[in-house]
């Protein structure tokens, strides 16, 4: 026979921490607040988590609120209730949720275990348990007053070529269409990001434009700034947000938007033997969010993704054609 008191202790388990991260979300998502209560900020991203873990185990017995593996996991329940509502109504999509979600795991056991201590305190349990609750929105004006430290990161990348430097040169300047099963970018295809369609140099040297287009409307406009032929090429690089179709990237992993930005790249060449040459690829991107600790690691991984991919085309196109 099925306990209705149990049910309605697992609805109240569960639902309370859900229904704090949805009335959070859609709080910090007022576009109108978002000079004071930021999506990208640690007072969502790290104390949402850490909130929902303390209310499940707070409001679970103390027999289970004992248990080490509850107090680690059970705040996961409510973290994929969350991320699979999101997701259902759009509201965030799986490139975000992707990055998000150890920093979210983490924070929900840590808040897991703040739950069981408050739980067994002998007073003002009560107290401390809406102290934590309202701290993200006592915190993010706190943290948009200090704001964003804008840091520039690198991104580097290279292969080995057995081919001349003649026709490695070629496929660097112009990189013509690539077939779908040529791309080999697990991480960002992964992601749901843009795939690389192809790029040509209008001519060789300094000054000279590229247009590197991807697939769903993403263009890189890159003009080159130093050049030595069958060397050495630079190029900024600039994305326009505005020709970015909305349905492309999420808003707060647009490229050139607020919080990420391409700003160049750079190829080398290097002769090992008579017979190989190391083609070395890297880039620089400027990151502005108040944790770029965390973010820079995945932005890193992304970019790195996108160049081995471009490198193991630019092989071998110029060991076969």
């Amino acid at each position: 026979m099925i306990n209705k008191q149990n049910i309605l202790n697992t609805l109240k388990i569960l639902g309370i921490p859900i229904a704090y991260a949805i009335v959070l979300r859609f709080f910090f998502g007022v576009h109108s607040w978002s000079e004071l209560f930021g999506i990208m900020s640690i007072s969502f991203l790290f104390c949402l988590p850490t909130v929902m873990g303390i209310l499940i185990v707070y409001f679970s017995s103390e027999e289970k609120a004992r248990s080490w593996d509850y107090k680690v996991m059970a705040p996961w329940i409510p973290i994929g209730i969350f991320l699979g509502i999101t997701l259902l109504f759009s509201v965030e999509g799986w490139a975000c949720w992707i990055m998000v979600l150890p920093l979210f795991l983490l924070g929900a056991s840590i808040g897991g275990f703040i739950g069981a201590y408050l739980k067994f305190r002998k007073k003002n349990n009560t107290m401390y348990v809406s102290f934590f609750a309202l701290l993200p929105i006592f915190m993010s004006p706190i943290e948009s007053m200090i704001g964003s430290i804008p840091g520039t990161y690198k991104a580097y990348t290279y292969i080995d070529i057995n081919a001349s430097a003649e026709k490695i040169w070629q496929n660097v300047t112009k990189v013509k269409e690539i077939p779908q099963e040529q791309d080999k970018g697990w991480l960002t295809r992964a992601l749901g990001f843009p795939r690389p369609v192809k790029a040509e140099l209008n001519y060789e040297g300094v000054g000279a434009y590229r247009k590197a287009i991807f697939t769903n409307g993403l263009v890189f406009h890159e003009t080159v700034s130093e050049y030595i032929h069958q060397k050495k090429m630079v190029f900024s690089i600039k994305a326009y947000p505005h020709e970015i179709p909305s349905t492309t990237m999420d808003e707060h992993v647009v490229i050139g938007g607020k919080y990420f930005d391409v700003l160049n790249g750079t190829y080398e060449l290097e002769k090992l033997n008579e017979k190989t040459y190391r083609l070395h690829l890297y880039s620089h991107f400027k990151l502005s969010t108040t944790f770029n600790f965390y973010a820079s690691w995945w932005t890193k991984w992304i970019m790195q993704d996108i160049q081995n991919n471009i490198l193991q085309i630019e092989k071998q196109r110029a060991e076969t054609l």
